[in-house]
């Protein structure tokens, strides 16, 4: 920011490290503004490279950290010419927005008041164009300019709204809220790749539960997850509480600074719908239980990737988590040690005790056996194991010795 100042360009922070600082949190990354344009601020940072095609923004790179740095943004009104600044698709969405404007174009088009503040090195002041430090004070969500009119330029704001209310504890408020619901379907523009990425704010920001229900209740699930629309209609049901207990647990682990991975998450979002389309194709094409769920796993994922793109790292893994539920099971002879040794084995395990916790009796019982097994001593393993074989028969069979093929006569045998 010195360095843009001291070359006669106006630099500020704003938006979300900005309302961070005014709520006493600690800001989790930092965006920069500037009257400078991309290629200006290049100009000036051997450590700049420029992205964006629908607006093109400076990222300085100091080592892992990166600095994003935009220019202000303007109005889409017409030029001199009559050439219409900007572009958007039928829907109203914008596909091309690299019009620049004035710090005023700027904050009005921001999308929600508590991110049009803007925080100056130069005299250390904040200015606040839309109300910001009202909206922080009342902690409510309010959308900046026409509801509908900005959800149609940017759909993905639907969703922002949803996350900063069950983030930051705010309520979202009924001018902002209300059109939601009518303007879910616009998601279905918004391409695979970023859903992603925002489905990773939305569900790995310590608030999962919350935001889940949020969602729900604004009709922005079934737009990202098609597949979760029979489950969502019963919020009661074992599968929609199988889903709010592994975001409890996912927002626990990153409360307490530990590490979590989008693939289980994905797992258990789509397990259900896994076993549902499984056991209708076992039933529709004669399929055994092992093809089917194999070829249920590759269409559920398909299917999902369609809405949000899922990278392969972590769709692999999504399968191993779910292929390993059904060899869990199977625990005779070397098989368990073979499975303490699977690189996703803990990952299967974790899996596993969830649904223990929601379906109770065997997948209860399972779990509990392998929270034994995995954490015992060999003698203990061997017992567990004889013991295994003995409750389901194996110990009383009798080994059973191979016919040897009988000799043949010749004529002149007696």
């Amino acid at each position: 920011m010195y360095r843009l100042n001291n070359a006669g360009f106006e630099s500020y922070l704003v938006g979300g490290c900005v309302r961070d600082l005014m709520l006493g949190k600690s800001p989790k990354d930092f965006d920069v503004v500037t009257n400078a344009t991309p290629e200006q601020i290049k100009g000036l940072f051997k450590n700049c490279r420029l992205i964006g095609r629908r607006f093109r923004l400076a990222h300085i790179v100091f080592g892992r950290e990166i600095i994003e740095v935009a220019t202000f943004r303007g109005h889409h009104s017409d030029d001199e010419s009559g050439k219409k600044l900007g572009q958007q698709d039928a829907e109203g969405q914008l596909v091309r927005d690299n019009v620049f404007g004035t710090i005023e174009e700027d904050a009005e088009r921001r999308d929600f008041t508590f991110n049009a503040m803007y925080y100056s090195v130069a005299d250390f002041t904040v200015t606040d164009f839309a109300k910001g430090r009202e909206a922080i004070a009342k902690r409510e969500v309010e959308l900046i300019g026409d509801p509908e009119t900005r959800y149609r330029e940017d759909p993905v704001r639907m969703l922002r709204a949803v996350r900063f209310a069950a983030k930051l504890d705010m309520t979202i408020t009924p001018r902002t809220g209300d059109p939601i619901p009518k303007l879910a379907h616009l998601l279905a523009n918004i391409p695979p790749a970023r859903l992603f990425e925002e489905t990773l704010k939305l569900f790995l920001g310590g608030a999962g539960v919350n935001t889940f229900k949020q969602l729900q209740s604004y009709g922005l699930l079934t737009p990202l997850f098609p597949q979760l629309d029979a489950i969502l209609k019963a919020p009661d049901s074992r599968e929609c509480q199988f889903i709010y207990r592994v975001l409890e647990n996912t927002d626990h682990r990153i409360n307490s600074n530990q590490r979590v991975t989008p693939a289980f998450l994905y797992a258990a979002l789509l397990w259900y719908p896994l076993e549902e389309h499984a056991q209708k194709l076992q039933a529709e094409s004669g399929l055994n239980p092992h093809d089917a769920f194999n070829i249920a796993s590759g269409e559920v994922i398909h299917r999902q990737v369609q809405r949000i793109m899922i990278p392969k790292r972590f769709s692999t893994v999504i399968r191993d988590i779910w292929v390993l539920q059904h060899r869990l099971p199977r625990r005779f002879g070397r098989r368990a040690f073979q499975l303490l040794t699977h690189p996703k084995f803990r990952a299967g395990y974790d899996f596993l005790a969830v649904r223990g916790e929601i379906e109770g009796g065997d997948t209860m019982e399972l779990a509990d056996w392998w929270t034994q097994f995995q954490h015992a001593d060999a003698p203990k393993q061997k017992k567990m194991l004889t013991q295994l074989r003995q409750e389901e028969g194996g110990a009383t069979r009798p080994r059973r010795r191979r016919k040897r093929p009988a000799a043949k006569r010749s004529e002149g045998d007696a």
